[in-house]
């Protein structure tokens, strides 16, 4: 336990948590007018902020790598070899970064031939032995041997920089199973990829922990190599150069000669008039605000003063415990008072609820929640009542626990996640605490996370948070033009309802198929392996980019691919171009090795999805993409491909539950060229889907000057790779790659698809200019995406908005026409008081379990429904097919 007497030393990686900031925060969404990208600086010195606030040090340094090369480098040439090129738009945020440390007179540290990570050893270590408390901030996991009863880790989360895990000495051991001091020698035996730093092969965490409490350290493991047996004894004994090589490797330097000591890092003012300079350059209002607030300025250690502006954040109401009448009299004196909404948090344990706050904008409510208690009929009649609004953030989440502890929940009028989502389709504002955090300008009052009993300043933090949710939706409510307050009531609001039942209802699946279609792919993934050790003579690791690159370009002599920074490339694109210039038995054998293994992981991902009732229950995600499509994670449903023989077993392993004897599957039928007809009115498309011809047969025959009959089935191929990867901006280069044709025949085919339909040309052309006009694309539901890029001085920045920029009011359109499809489907379903379900939604398909006796009604009405779901200038073909499983059920 840190002594609270002692001054606090804070010392941060720079680089290593302004990359993760980077790659946190969307790269369009933080640029300036001049095409600045600033989200690494935005998420670095927010985080540091919330630091700042959190722990109040008394003394302060950020440490930054000179260049990726250091003393391990001359060591071994390839440390660090794998990772790719700096990203173009991080370029140039790093000094930006360092400008404004300066400008908050925090001291930034470097060292020629070091790395960061050797600094934060040294000045961690310095400050232990000159008394003082420290906490290093890094996203590198080698930090962990600096942890000891003085010093604490704080590591970024997956969530991003501004959620930080301490790693105290308990917690390393309760993660780890060892010492802090002894994290290095896991790392060295099990390997560190992100260092390219390969270690002992088939050891993992779990052996070399086991290894580590047997033997005591690196070192006498490695003198007891002979007693392990095994395939991992072996290995151990015949790579023990790469642990011990590891370990020297990671081993942190504590006495690095740096220009500063512990002492000299005390907390200064800042300098107001550069921060302002500084900040006002990067457009950081928000941001600026909140350091000029901070601490008077950011004095050390004194405690911040009370804020007598008119703009400092009001207190939040003391919360009121209310029953019965009172509670009554409570809800209708505030709906009368404000017809708008309440705001309404729902707190949870294990999914179930515990407790409910209420807000008004001048009261709240909390209310502990029990089953069966009278008291709170009240409430329960409010949350029942469609006629009293409710503003929530993440409604369906809450949505869902009510459900499951017996309440209804009616009159859902507001979601900040989804209203912060259109706002800013690439933003990250997620948690609710980030949605006060930008629209607020405010820091949520939540609970330490270290407490065992949550507390937030004694007051309750479902009430509490209900009245922020409530306050950031009023401002967000005004950021929204009419049409997304149009999107987002008629199209996002339902949908969050439906999803919600989906995820309860989840889907029946056959665990004894998924069992044995994982042991023949293991079985094959063997068989693969061998067959590919034979061609070559020799066994190798194929998962491998160093070993494949040594076999296939040395070995085996092949033509080089596509280089990076470690040699020729072997990701799937690359070997596949390279299997089709120069085919060799092994390159077919690797392609199908590495098919086989993503299936077995797809397959291995769903076993553990399903629940005790045999359900998989995903989670379907609102938020999830920029375009509004629906995605799906725990697990993801979306990525079992539906062309490979395995992958139909595995939807094959999908079946109708108890009680339901089929299923029935509704998919939309091209409806993104049918959108494409609609938005660019071309008489051509338009006749196609109007006549019922097969589209690209009808394209081909345009495009090639032959009658439909005469299109062979290479020409239709060439057409329909053209007609959907015009609308993603494929250009003709890619064209030719795909279809492996010169880039003179693409250019040629594009040039007659455009000049037989040259609305689509048209259209193509002017959806990015008014984009670039508009700041923005928009559906035919007026759902917006902002596209900053399109105006960028950086070409590779605005090509890639433009392709995008292409393709959103067509895939957004999709969403939206698929969402709307949804909404009608269950409404009816409700209505008509069927027993079928909705189950599944994939892409552009449905998934539904169908009752005894319904199934005739049930695709009546989901033809209905989904073709209705639009007006568009074309008809919207949906196709039904029924069977037991998924992949019979398929049309």
């Amino acid at each position: 336990m840190p002594d609270a007497s002692k001054p606090t030393l804070l010392v941060v990686d720079g680089h290593s948590l302004a990359f993760r900031a980077f790659y946190a925060l969307p790269v369009d969404s933080f640029t300036t007018s001049e095409g600045q990208h600033t989200n690494a600086i935005h998420g670095f010195l927010s985080m540091l902020l919330l630091l700042l606030q959190k722990e109040r040090p008394t003394h302060l340094a950020v440490a930054f790598d000179i260049s990726r090369f250091s003393f391990r480098n001359r060591e071994y040439p390839e440390y660090k070899g794998t990772r790719n090129e700096t990203p173009p738009e991080f370029r140039g945020q790093v000094p930006l970064l360092q400008e404004a440390l300066a400008a908050m007179n925090i001291p930034t540290v470097t060292k020629e031939d070091f790395e960061a990570d050797d600094i934060l050893a040294t000045l961690a270590t310095q400050g232990r032995e000159q008394g003082y408390n420290v906490l290093v901030v890094s996203g590198d996991r080698d930090s962990i041997q600096l942890v000891n009863d003085d010093v604490t880790l704080l590591y970024p989360s997956v969530r991003g920089v501004s959620e930080l895990t301490r790693y105290d000495s308990d917690k390393v051991r309760e993660r780890y199973g060892i010492e802090p001091y002894q994290y290095p020698e896991i790392a060295a035996l099990v390997g560190e990829t992100s260092d390219n730093l390969p270690g002992i092969d088939k050891v993992g965490e779990k052996t070399a922990v086991k290894w580590l409490k047997q033997y005591g350290s690196l070192e006498a493991i490695l003198e007891h190599a002979d007693e392990i047996k095994g395939v991992v004894g072996t290995n151990l004994r015949e790579q023990r150069g790469n642990a011990e090589r590891n370990r020297r490797l990671n081993r942190l330097h504590t006495d690095v000669e740096l220009p500063v000591a512990p002492g000299d890092l005390l907390r200064r003012p800042i300098d107001e008039a550069a921060v302002r300079d500084v900040f006002g350059k990067l457009e950081f209002r928000t941001l600026l605000d909140r350091v000029l607030k901070l601490e008077g300025g950011g004095v050390s250690g004194s405690a911040p003063e009370a804020d007598a502006d008119a703009d400092a954040a009001p207190p939040a109401p003391a919360p009121q415990q209310l029953l019965d009448e009172e509670l009554a009299a409570w809800f209708e004196r505030n709906r009368a008072a404000h017809p708008e909404g309440l705001g309404l948090v729902v707190e949870t344990q294990g999914g179930r609820v515990v407790g409910v706050g209420v807000a008004s904008p001048t009261e709240t409510v909390d209310l502990p929640w029990q089953p069966g208690r009278d008291d709170y009929a009240p409430l329960e009649a409010w949350l029942a009542d469609p006629a009293a609004p409710k503003l929530l953030h993440d409604a369906k989440t809450q949505l869902k626990a009510l459900t499951g502890s017996g309440l209804r929940l009616e009159g859902i009028a507001f979601d900040t996640l989804l209203a912060a989502w259109l706002l800013r389709p690439s933003g990250q504002e997620k948690t609710l605490a980030d949605v006060v955090d930008r629209y607020l300008q405010e820091r949520l009052p939540e609970a330490d996370p270290n407490q065992l009993v949550q507390d937030i300043g004694g007051a309750a933090p479902a009430a509490v948070h209900a009245w922020y949710v409530l306050r950031s939706a009023h401002v967000l409510r005004e950021g929204l033009d009419e049409k997304t307050v149009k999107v987002l009531t008629d199209i996002e609001l339902p949908t969050l309802r439906v999803l919600a039942g989906m995820e309860t209802a989840g889907v029946a699946v056959d665990a004894l198929a998924l069992d044995a279609l994982n042991t023949e792919l293991s079985t094959r993934i063997h068989d693969l392996a061998d067959e590919a050790y034979a061609i070559v003579g020799h066994e190798l690791n194929l998962g491998s980019p160093k070993q494949l690159q040594e076999v296939l370009f040395v070995e085996l002599g092949m033509p080089g691919t596509r280089k990076n920074k470690t040699g020729y490339s072997t990701d799937a694109d690359s070997l596949a171009d390279l299997q089709a210039k120069a085919p060799h038995p092994f390159l077919d054998v690797l392609l199908q090795h590495r098919d086989a293994s993503k299936l077995r992981q797809i397959i291995e991902t769903l076993q553990r999805g399903i629940g005790s009732d045999g359900r998989i229950h995903t989670t379907y995600v609102q938020t999830g993409t920029t375009t509004g499509r629906i995605s799906s994670n725990d697990p993801n449903l979306q990525n079992i491909p539906i062309r490979a023989e395995e992958g139909r077993r595995i939807r094959g392993a999908f079946i109708a539950g108890e009680h339901h004897p089929v299923l029935l599957t509704a998919d939309y039928s091209q409806i993104e060229m049918r959108i494409m007809a609609h938005l660019s009115e071309d008489d051509g498309l338009i006749e196609a889907f109007v006549s019922g011809e097969d589209l690209h047969r009808f394209v081909g025959s345009r495009v090639f000057g032959v009658t439909p009959g005469e299109v062979t089935p290479f020409m239709r191929t060439k057409v329909k790779a053209m007609s959907y990867g015009l609308a993603y901006g494929l250009s003709a280069f890619g064209l030719s790659k795909q279809l492996r044709i010169d880039t003179a025949e693409a250019r040629e085919l594009m040039a007659g698809y455009f000049e037989r339909f040259g609305g689509v040309r048209d259209y193509l052309r002017d959806v990015v200019e008014q984009a670039r006009v508009d700041g923005y694309t928009e559906t035919i539901f007026g759902r917006r995406r902002p596209f900053p890029d399109l105006n960028s001085p950086n070409r590779v920045l605005r090509d890639n908005a433009e392709r995008a920029a292409l393709n959103a009011p067509i895939q957004g359109s999709a969403a939206d026409i698929m969402k709307l499809a949804m909404i009608g489907v269950a409404r009816d379903i409700q209505q008509q008081d069927l027993r079928s379900r909705m189950l599944l939604q994939v892409h552009d398909e449905l998934v539904f379990e169908v009752a005894d006796g319904e199934q005739d009604a049930l695709a009546d009405l989901v033809r209905a429904r989904m073709g209705g779901a639009a007006e568009l200038r074309v008809p919207l073909d949906v196709q039904v097919g029924v069977g037991h499983d998924w992949d019979a059920a398929a049309h």
